[in-house]
């Protein structure tokens, strides 16, 4: 960022070859098969054995199994697994049906079957799909299915963690409607995934992760995970409504070594992957490598940090595995475990997950980032869970808990075109970001010197007018202590009526360098009466620094922080500043004196310097953070920023910029201590990332000479 200002005023590329393949299969007469899409599906490992052994108790076996689908469709196919399995598995009859538990509709039609017949037999380690069904479905529907199981294969394929009722009964009993003598039994036994097609069910989400993921803690048949809850959340979204959700988590899972069910890295294909149109995957795994690292004995310094080092890795291994195949990765960052009797977590731990969790809204590795930990921690212990979220053992959340899980992941993540999409162009290796700004705008109502002949409600509607031309969405600041000018109220309201957000810049523009922290939000509390009547209807708890100065003192800091954090303020924090204030000063002096000629320059010059600190900003990224983040730029309500403002829209698109809001931008986990005050300050910069990795800065682009029309 300019020191002057400071001290002042302060996938690679989108392949259409398989786009034209498919419309020349199209020309051609050839017909496309169906479009098939999970709305259920579970993570597939052995079976839990004491079950198993119910089920051998048995002998020749049904097995009546219920689940819960998060999309629907025309058309239904069951993928039916044996991937745990040492031998071929028999299945010699299927049947599918609507309904609840105990009373589900199973109805001569409704019998599975494979390839024209009514049995199967399941390779080892393999998968088989069912002939397709006609089944009309809808998101939040229950569907039974029933196997038949002539024998006891060892080992059995399954999963453990249904929270569902699942009944086993002697015999052949998949087309009955009730079953006779059946016995409740724990999990889903082979049953992988339910996929539909015909409807408005266009793609799918993973969601992939540990028992936190799989549900612990919720009330069976309740289907309250936080997948289901999310499930909920999009299907009740216009502009989601087109996506199912898949649970595949699997309890007490890891990233690293396999225990309960195969590690991340070697189930990911399988479970991700190779499920047709997975638009997005949302990995929360490494709680059990955390807490089982030191469950029963204390490791030295050297272990802990080769834990997290390869944490880290694995997490780039899937993202990079993710990515060539067209699916986003979203990372979740890792829920507290302190408390936890089994884990002990200690500091030492909490030390890990910190570290893993900053990788995870930093490192640039994942698509965005859901911030799980945030949702559910303790503000007061953060290493903590919320007690009202803590089912008691300190490690699960309840169904509470979920719920706010869910609610912390962003819709606008998953409502866009390349997601939702059926035919979205293929993406090959990692999607690369888009370059984009948010504008914001200091000093409202006034800023800078006024050139003569002119007045700042004049200004204020010329910057208006070139943003709505190029539907640029923007964020003003507000400072109270710059109303006394008669224009002022006309010009906050022009802003408002524009549909544009406004913002607290405090009241008089204070530095917090050369006053207290007390004094410093007396002056922030001075703006909120003006800023909740102009902002009715917005979201007006963004804080802007004046001078982006946020002191250097770090007690200072930590207590304007804290302060801010109670009223529900967020920091707006910059990225991308070229000190367009220099060139309204200059500017109004150069029309005193009618200089056409300085007047010219200036404009060459506003260009040029816009133009290389945007070069600036995405070096800095690049260098510090390996991508673009979405930049923020600051900028003011003056006279020749309202000039230059239309040409200054254009060459930002021209250098392949496109625009966004500060809300949108400021979600990138760069941004995580600017809008997550419970974080340590100060504020991010790209100059300090870059000075952290030992990047060299580079200079600013030059203001306008000071001597230029005096």
């Amino acid at each position: 960022m300019r020191a002057a200002w400071r001290d002042r005023e302060r996938r690679t590329t989108m392949v259409t070859g398989g786009t034209l393949l498919l419309a020349g299969i199209a020309a051609a007469g050839w017909a496309q098969g169906p479009h098939w899409v999970p709305a259920w599906g579970s993570a597939q490992m052995v079976a839990a054995q004491a079950e198993a052994d119910k089920l051998a108790a048995l002998g020749p076996v049904t097995v009546r199994q219920i689940v819960h689908l998060s999309g629907g469709g025309t058309m239904v196919r069951v993928r039916l697994s044996n991937s745990a399995g040492t031998a071929p598995l028999r299945i010699d009859a299927a049947a599918l049906g609507k309904g609840a538990p105990a009373s589900a509709i199973v109805t001569a039609n409704a019998r599975l079957t494979f390839s024209g017949a009514p049995a199967v037999t399941i390779p080892a380690g393999a998968d088989v799909y069912s002939d397709p069904l006609p089944l009309a479905t809808k998101a939040g529907d229950d569907l039974t299915i029933s196997l038949f199981f002539p024998d006891a294969p060892a080992p059995r394929t399954g999963h453990p963690g249904a929270r569902a009722t699942t009944f086993a009964a002697r015999g052949n009993q998949t087309a009955a409607t009730t079953l006779t003598d059946p016995q409740t039994i724990g999990g889903w036994w082979s049953l992988a995934d339910v996929e539909v097609s015909g409807g408005g069910t266009t793609g799918t989400i993973v969601a992939i992760g540990d028992s936190i993921t799989d549900g612990r803690g919720v009330r069976d048949d309740a289907n309250t995970r936080w997948p289901d809850e999310f499930a909920r959340r999009l299907s009740a979204n216009r502009a989601t409504a087109g996506l199912s959700v898949v649970n595949a988590g699997i309890g007490g899972n890891r990233v690293l070594l396999d225990g309960a069910g195969p590690n991340l890295l070697a189930r990911f294909d399988r479970d991700v992957i190779d499920r047709p149109n997975v638009r997005a995957a949302i990995v929360l795994e490494g709680v059990n490598d955390l807490g089982t690292l030191t469950r029963d004995r204390p490791v030295d310094a050297a272990t802990h940090r080769a834990m997290v080092t390869a944490i880290t890795a694995a997490y780039r291994q899937i993202a990079a595995r993710a990515h060539a195949h067209g699916i986003r990765l979203i990372g979740g960052t890792i829920t507290p475990l302190v408390g936890n009797a089994n884990y002990h977590a200690g500091p030492e731990t909490e030390a890990d997950r910190q570290a893993i969790n900053r990788f995870i809204r930093t490192s640039g590795t994942f698509d965005a980032v859901v911030d799980f930990d945030a949702a559910v921690r303790d503000p007061a212990h953060p290493d903590r869970l919320l007690p009202a979220y803590d089912t008691g053992d300190h490690l699960h959340p309840n169904e509470a808990g979920y719920r706010a899980m869910a609610q912390a992941i962003p819709l606008s993540l998953f409502a866009e075109r390349r997601i939702l999409g059926a035919a979205a162009p293929i993406t090959v290796g990692p999607r690369p970001p888009s370059r984009q700004i948010a504008l914001t705008f200091d000093d409202l109502p006034a800023h800078g010197p006024l050139p003569i002949g002119d007045n700042r409600l004049r200004i204020a509607q010329r910057i208006i007018a070139a943003l709505k031309a190029e539907r640029a969405p923007a964020f003003g600041f507000y400072n109270g202590g710059f109303a006394s000018d008669a224009t002022a109220p006309q010009v906050v309201a022009a802003w408002r009526r524009a549909g544009l957000p406004i913002g607290n810049h405090s009241w008089s523009h204070g530095n917090l360098a050369t006053t207290t922290a007390p004094a410093f939000l007396a002056d922030v509390a001075r703006n909120e009466p003006a800023l909740a009547a102009a902002g009715k209807g917005s979201d007006w708890r963004w804080f802007r620094y004046p001078f982006l100065s946020e002191g250097k003192d770090m007690a200072q800091v930590g207590a304007v922080r804290a302060g801010l954090r109670a009223k529900g303020y967020r920091i707006a924090a910059v990225t991308m500043s070229f000190g367009d204030y220099g060139w309204n000063d200059a500017y109004a002096r150069c029309v005193a004196k009618n200089d056409a000629a300085a007047i010219t320059s200036l404009e060459t010059s506003f260009l040029a310097a816009a133009r290389a600190q945007a070069l600036r900003s995405r070096a800095l990224s690049q260098a510090a953070l390996g991508r673009d983040i979405p930049y923020v730029l600051l900028m003011h309500l003056g006279a020749f920023d309202a000039r230059m403002m239309p040409r200054l829209l254009a060459q930002y698109r021209e250098m392949g910029f496109t625009l966004t809001t500060l809300q949108r931008a400021e979600a990138d986990p760069f941004y995580a201590a600017a809008t997550d005050l419970a974080l340590p300050g100060p504020s991010p910069t790209l100059e300090a990332a870059a000075a952290a990795k030992g990047v060299p800065i580079p200079a600013d682009a030059p203001l306008p000479p000071a001597t230029l029309c005096t």
